[in-house]
């Protein structure tokens, strides 16, 4: 007997697994009967055109599933299978845990352009410098790197970001205060344990809902302080109740805001006020300030250990990397070594490895000075471009991170110049999205435009469509 089995090279998709599903599909639907005999692993792999252990693989998953037998001296032959129960595997696209509207809003839609304030640029991404590190990692016989490690993070890491913090961001630290962690939430989780659960912490508003839905996932009570021009307004904080702060001084996201000096001194004094307050800095993307000196973190204020650091990679050099860190004052350092340090490190020794000679060997200040130079290019590009909506608009968050806001001066409201811009197949963002609570939203129309992750023709393109949409120079034709 031949099999025509149509493979197709498709990503994800091995073709052994296509072998399998076509068998077992034909055997489902009475195509092949019980007692046929199939072909040899081998007389399929040459009719085919595939390694043998590409059927090999095939056949032993339809023999462990019930499907074949094996008869010894004679072949793989279809077992008689009564009231077969179908389980809608066959169609899994079928089936979904979510509504119709949630699927919906799960489902990615193809844009034009998408001005996202969350990606970031990997068209620049040190390929070549990050497999040379992983490939060296790897090829020594280096036994250790599979052994369990040091449950902070290992130590030479956590020097190199130490190293790295003191220098570029004015952090007072040593090794031993650094939790090295697979991402912010966890980081946030872990912090749990060690602060306690009786805690209400106060968060900017709006704020990065991630952090927020963390806190609410652990049931942490949370009440959003408005903020002014400087930041997270103190005074509102003092009424709040909060005993622990959660702040982006350096960068706020989504405002933009930089916090001055004065502020961040209020904000330390409130946490001196009591022994159990503490304030949470988020500084994740404080490297691309493109004027001016950068803004040094909080934390090398605080001489009292008030402040707990957060960090990330993720903005720096990639989401996928999956590497944070958190710097704690030393009190916490003695409640997280007698509560939870028997927890082990998330992430692998391996990329932990990569990342420490990523960092020694200056490959990721030399990344850090290139996606400045790019993400400036790109800045200076949009805000040129978004002159011309000066009459309609209220721009606002230049010359650092990684987005802009527009704020509406003609009486439109933000979800009229989102669904004008999405008419263009445009993507923007509404603030009202990144309130705690959007009925406390108290801040006029407001879209977000992100564009580290657009080359310059799609921020030209994107620009000259949101033109057309919200027709700021009264015509559909655009030059730029």
């Amino acid at each position: 007997m031949e099999l025509m089995i149509p493979l197709k090279n498709q990503p994800g998709l091995p073709y052994y697994s296509q072998i399998y599903t076509y068998i077992k599909n034909e055997i489902v639907k009475g195509n092949l009967r019980p007692a046929d005999r199939l072909p040899s692993t081998r007389q399929l792999a040459e009719h085919l055109k595939v390694s043998r252990s590409t059927t090999q693989m095939a056949y032993e998953q339809l023999l462990s599933e019930g499907y074949i037998e094996s008869v010894p001296c004679r072949g793989y032959f279809v077992l008689q299978i009564d009231g077969l129960i179908h389980t809608g595997q066959e169609n899994k696209s079928q089936f979904s845990f979510f509504t119709e509207s949630e699927e919906k809003t799960r489902r990615k839609k193809d844009w034009s352009v998408d001005f996202s304030p969350r990606g970031i640029d990997l068209c620049n991404f040190p390929f070549n410098a990050w497999r040379k590190i992983s490939k060296n990692t790897l090829i020594d016989d280096n036994r250790e790197m599979f052994a369990a490690g040091d449950p902070q993070g290992e130590y030479l890491f956590r020097e190199a970001i130490r190293s790295y913090l003191h220098s570029a961001r004015g952090v007072n630290c040593v090794p031993e205060q650094i939790i090295v962690g697979a991402g912010s939430e966890y980081l946030l989780m872990l912090l749990s344990q060690i602060l306690g659960r009786d805690r209400i912490i106060a968060m900017e508003n709006p704020t990065y809902r991630q952090a927020y839905r963390v806190f609410d996932s652990l049931q942490y009570k949370v009440v959003p302080v408005d903020m002014d021009q400087s930041g997270m307004d103190v005074r509102v904080l003092e009424k709040s109740g909060a005993d622990i702060a959660y702040i982006m001084p350096s960068h706020q996201y989504p405002t933009g805001i930089i916090m001055p000096v004065k502020r961040r001194q209020e904000l330390l004094a409130w946490a001196y006020e009591r022994e159990d307050r503490y304030l949470i800095e988020d500084d994740y993307d404080s490297e691309f300030r493109y004027k001016g000196k950068p803004i040094p973190a909080l934390q090398g204020m605080d001489d009292r250990d008030r402040v707990i650091y957060c960090g990330t990679f993720s903005k720096s050099i990639a989401p996928a990397i999956r590497v944070s860190y958190v710097v704690l004052p030393r009190p916490l350092c003695r409640i997280y070594q007698k509560r939870i340090s028997f927890y082990a490190s998330t992430v692998s020794r391996i990329d932990q490895n990569i990342l420490y000679q990523f960092m020694s060997e200056g490959h990721y200040e030399r990344h850090l000075n290139r996606m400045r130079a790019v993400y400036k290019a790109k800045h200076d590009l949009l805000t040129a471009g978004l002159k011309s909506f000066e009459d309609q608009f209220t721009i606002e968050g230049e010359h650092a991170g990684l987005h802009l806001l527009l704020t509406d001066r003609k009486g439109r409201s933000e979800e009229e110049l989102v669904a004008k811009a999405e008419a263009k197949n445009v993507k923007v963002y509404g603030l009202s999205g990144y309130f705690i609570h959007k009925e406390h939203n108290k801040y006029p129309p407001t879209v977000i435009i992100g564009f580290a992750n657009l080359t310059e023709t799609q921020i030209q393109t994107g620009i000259a469509l949101l033109k057309e949409a919200w027709s700021v120079d009264g015509s559909k034709e655009v030059i730029l």
